[in-house]
C-alpha cells in the first residue's frame, strides 16, 4: 500500500521529543485537577478540561505507533510488535497496581479495603495486573480499575494497538479517514448525551471509553498518514502552553456538548501536527526528554495517594489555606516517586526485557 510509505517523508526514525515534552505537560495536568476535582465541584474546576488530556494522550500514541510501526511491522510480525508493546507498558501496569493494593490497605485516613478483603482482594488484584475490568468497590465510584483506575486508559490503549496491528495498520489511509469522521460523530454523540466527555472509567461510562480512543488513536494516525506535519519554530514552551490553555477553557453547561468535540476533533489533532513539525531548540532537549519519560509513571502511579487524600479530605475538612501547601507538597511527592519508578524500577526491567525495543 503506498501510503505505508508515508515514512519516508521521516529521511531517519527522529524521535519527536517535543511531543514527549507535551505528554509530560497532559500528565501534570491529569494529576492536579484529579486532586482539586476531591474538594471542588468539577464545573467550577480551575482547570476544568484537563480530563481531556486522556484524549490528547490517544491521539498522541495513534500518530507514535503508526510513524514508528507502519512501515515495520510487517516484516517484524505481530509477534514481535505485541511483546515490544508489552514491554512498553505493562511494567508499570503492575507497579501500579502494587501501589494501589498497598494504598488501599495502609490508607491512614480510610478502612474501605475491608470490605474487600479475602477473595475480592485476590480478584481486584489479578483482574487489574491482567487489565480486565473489575467494577466492584463502590466506594470508588465503581471504577473499572478500582486499584489503580488510570488503568482504564491502558486498557483502551491494548485495545487500540490490538486493532492496529490485526486491521488499521493494513488500511489505506482514505478507510482511516472515514473511519475517523465516524468516531468524530460518536464524539459529538457522547458529548450531546452525557453532557461531557469524561467517561470510560466506570462502568457506568465503559464504553465511552472506547469512543475516545476510536476517534483520537485514528486522527493521531490520519496526522501521520497524511503528511499532515505543520514545519514551525514555535517551541516547546509556546506549543505547552497551546496544550495546557485547553484545559483551562471554561466549563459551560450550555456548550460543553460542542466545545469538548472541538477541542478532542480538531484542536488536538492540530497540536499533534504543530508538535511533530516543531522546532527544539537544544537547550530544551533535556526537559522534553525528562518530561516524556516522566510522563507514564507519573500518570499511572498517582491515584493510590489521591485515594488517600481524599478520605483524608473528607475526614478532616481542612482549610484552603492548608490545601494550598498541602496539594502542591503531595504532588511534589508524587512526582518524585514517579521519578524513582522511571528509574530504578522501569528503565531498568524494559532494558533487561528487551535490550532493542523501540522505545515509543
Amino acid at each position: 500500500m503506498s501510503e505505508l510509505s508515508a515514512s519516508a517523508v521521516f529521511k531517519s526514525k527522529t524521535h519527536f521529543e517535543i511531543l514527549d515534552g507535551l505528554r509530560g505537560v497532559a500528565a501534570l495536568g491529569v494529576v492536579i485537577f484529579h486532586f482539586i476535582e476531591m474538594y471542588t465541584p468539577h464545573p467550577d474546576d480551575l482547570i476544568a478540561h484537563a480530563y481531556l488530556a486522556v484524549d490528547f494522550f490517544f491521539c498522541l500514541s495513534g500518530f507514535v505507533v503508526a510513524y514508528a510501526y507502519d512501515d515495520r511491522l510487517p516484516q517484524m510480525g505481530l509477534k514481535t510488535f505485541f511483546k515490544q508493546r508489552l514491554i512498553r507498558l505493562h511494567p508499570l501496569v503492575v507497579l501500579g497496581t502494587v501501589l494501589g493494593v498497598l494504598g488501599f490497605i495502609f490508607d491512614p485516613f480510610g478502612n474501605q479495603w475491608e470490605a474487600y478483603n479475602g477473595w475480592k482482594m485476590v480478584l481486584l488484584f489479578g483482574t487489574s495486573i491482567l487489565m480486565i475490568p473489575y467494577p466492584i468497590i463502590a466506594e470508588r465510584a465503581f471504577n473499572n480499575f478500582g486499584l489503580n483506575a488510570p488503568a482504564w486508559t491502558l486498557f483502551w490503549e491494548y485495545i487500540a494497538n490490538i486493532v492496529y496491528a490485526l486491521v488499521l495498520q493494513r488500511l489505506k489511509r482514505i478507510w482511516l479517514l472515514l473511519l475517523a469522521v465516524v468516531a468524530a460523530v460518536g464524539i459529538f454523540y457522547v458529548a450531546k448525551s452525557a453532557g461531557n466527555i469524561s467517561g470510560g472509567w466506570s462502568k457506568d461510562n465503559f464504553w465511552d471509553g472506547g469512543v475516545r480512543v476510536a476517534f483520537s488513536f485514528l486522527a493521531g494516525m490520519c496526522v501521520f498518514r497524511y503528511r499532515l506535519i505543520i514545519k514551525n519554530k514555535l517551541g516547546f514552551p509556546i506549543l505547552a502552553l497551546l496544550l495546557a490553555l485547553a484545559f483551562f477553557v471554561p466549563y459551560n453547561d450550555n456548550w460543553n456538548w460542542l466545545t469538548e468535540p472541538l477541542i478532542i476533533v480538531v484542536y488536538f489533532p492540530f497540536l499533534v501536527a504543530l508538535g511533530a513539525g516543531a522546532t527544539l531548540n537544544p537547550a530544551q532537549q533535556g526537559i522534553c526528554r525528562f518530561s516524556g519519560q516522566l510522563s507514564y509513571p507519573l500518570y499511572i502511579t498517582h491515584y493510590f495517594a489521591l485515594w488517600a487524600f481524599g478520605n483524608y479530605y473528607a475526614q478532616g475538612q481542612p482549610s484552603h489555606q492548608t490545601l494550598m501547601w498541602v496539594i502542591p507538597s503531595v504532588i511534589v511527592i508524587q512526582i518524585l516517586i514517579a521519578y524513582l519508578a522511571m528509574k530504578f524500577y522501569d528503565l531498568p526491567i524494559r532494558k533487561w526485557l528487551s535490550p532493542k525495543r523501540n522505545n515509543v
